[in-house]
């Protein structure tokens, strides 16, 4: 297998994307992780560009790296940019004629001469150097001898690569490849690396192009990050080098952390993950159409091109209106229930019904085992509600008060309970939750963690029905529930009981749950 060396530049390039701030902190971890991960170069920022920058160097040279170079960027002819920590350099050049121009506003053979300058110099320093052609593409497409002439001027320098920059991200795959394969003709001795950027959604498609074309080195971020639309996903090029051309990447093993890194490095962005993700996403291997999932469970082949395994993923048969009986076979198969089709008829009609009414259960997988065991005959409830009711004052004095009263019957004993929250839901689940502590002192150890509400049929204005979908956890486990109404107040309720009577079950051990 022949090796594509990846190069990572999160910590550099998908920090310019808008709302990522990432603190000195945040940049140790992801490095490390990185490392740890096995791409071979990290570059880890612009050191001359601030104080944070450049004291993050400076704690990197204390940490010792198992697999990366530490990478510093910078621009051309800038004295001084040896870096604590740093084994390796990267310098931008122009190589379009219009930007030599417009930009920096001096002669071509000037802009040469000072690409091959600071190469030069950076040489002399003792480092590795990889020079970034800027507007490569754009630059050969106007002017291919000035664009080629700048690479050479680079390689003579003693560049160890030569980074061929889709800077503004509008060109196409096939004009890529034919680029990419002139300059592999005319400079084949030195390594030429690929960089895309995602404008016109094909970063992904250039850089695996760039490769096809004789690129071994391939720059990008993870899950895409980066200014305007973004840069390349290696969450996507890694696995389509390794498993789909053939390439030698990371390793099979730590292929199979793909997922673990794309969603940590989500974690220390502070973004939510894209779910639909190719590879990585929580729904790169869900299947929710009934032909499709009876399809898989006969041969996993028939509507999956790779084993989530592969990348460290799990496959999901999501519920819902479009599902077939063997999609609710396939899971009460896998949480050990024993049933016969005529039953998983039974529950399917129960989720169809469910459905129309604006249910969804693909994020409250713990409302769909309840639903199970009623459909069954073995749910019995652990409470029974008397009455709750919700009022919300505004006072001069203390601004907003919202104060929920629940009366409810555990066994023969009735609960009567006020308590105050941050709002209608809050001292609702306040309130449930003093009722029932007395008889069920477990439910101290779980906490509602998100709360979502979205409108299921929005033309019927403020008649319309909402859904509820709350997030709970615990010490051990985290779960899904969804309630549905026309208030929004009862939709919550719903989920609220749903949430607690499972954790309830759950820890009596008569629940089988999805594992």
């Amino acid at each position: 297998m022949e090796k594509v060396n990846i190069y990572d530049t999160t910590l550099r390039d998908g920090m310019q994307a808008e709302g990522i701030s990432f603190s000195i902190e945040d940049k140790i971890q992801v490095a490390c992780k990185l490392d740890e991960f096995g791409v071979d170069y990290i570059e880890g920022g612009f050191p001359l560009s601030n104080p944070k920058e450049e004291q993050f160097f400076s704690r990197m040279a204390e940490i010792k790296l198992k697999n990366a170079a530490l990478v510093a960027f910078g621009s051309t002819r800038r004295a001084g940019l040896k870096v604590e920590g740093a084994s390796a350099t990267a310098i931008v050049g122009k190589t379009w004629d219009f930007h030599v121009s417009n930009v920096l506003r001096c002669s071509l053979d000037d802009n040469i001469r000072l690409c091959a300058d600071s190469v030069a110099y950076l040489k002399k320093q003792g480092l590795k150097v990889f020079f970034d052609a800027e507007h490569f593409f754009d630059g050969y497409k106007n002017n291919p001898s000035y664009a080629i002439s700048v690479l050479k001027a680079a390689a003579e320098a003693g560049a160890e690569a030569l980074v061929l920059c889709e800077t503004n991200g509008g060109c196409l795959p096939e004009e890529v490849f034919d680029i990419t394969k002139a300059v592999c003709r005319e400079l084949g001795s030195v390594t030429i690396g690929i960089h895309t950027h995602n404008d016109t959604d094909c970063a992904v498609a250039n850089a695996l192009a760039a490769v096809r074309a004789g690129a071994r080195q391939v720059q990008g971020t993870i899950n895409g990050m980066g200014e305007r639309s973004g840069n390349a996903n290696l969450c996507t090029i890694l696995p389509n080098l390794t498993l789909k051309m053939g390439y030698q990447t990371v390793g099979s093993e730590s292929l199979k952390r793909l997922t673990e890194l794309s969603r940590f490095v989500f974690e220390i962005a502070n973004l939510a993950p894209v779910i639909n993700m190719p590879y990585v996403g929580e729904s790169a291997f869900a299947h929710k159409g009934g032909l499709h999932i009876d399809a898989l469970r006969k041969n996993e082949k028939t509507y999956e091109h790779v084993h989530p395994s592969a990348v460290g993923n799990t496959r999901r048969f999501l519920i819902s209106e479009l599902s077939g009986s063997s999609n609710v076979l396939d899971k009460l198969e896998r949480k050990k229930i024993a049933t016969d089709k005529k039953t998983a008829a039974k529950i399917l009609k129960a989720v169809q019904d469910l459905e129309n009414e604006g249910y969804q259960f693909e994020t409250a997988e713990a409302s769909f085992d309840l639903l199970v065991k009623k459909t069954l005959g073995e749910y019995a409830p652990s409470f029974e509600l008397i009455k709750y009711h919700i009022n919300v004052e505004r006072r001069i004095s203390d601004g907003m008060v919202t104060e929920a009263t629940v009366k409810l019957k555990v066994g023969g004993k009735v609960e009567h309970v006020v308590a105050e929250g941050d709002g209608p839901v809050n001292a609702l689940d306040k309130a449930l939750r003093k009722a029932l502590e007395h008889f069920y002192t477990n439910l101290k150890e779980m906490s509602l963690i998100d709360y979502k509400v979205r409108v299921v049929n929005a033309k019927a204005g403020t008649a319309a029905k909402v859904r509820v979908v709350i997030e709970t956890r615990d010490r051990d486990d985290l779960w899904g529930t969804v309630g549905v109404s026309e208030n929004i107040i009862e939709a919550s309720w719903l989920a609220l009981v749903d949430s607690i009577e499972y954790k309830l079950l759950k820890d009596a051990g008569t629940l089988n749950r999805l594992r």
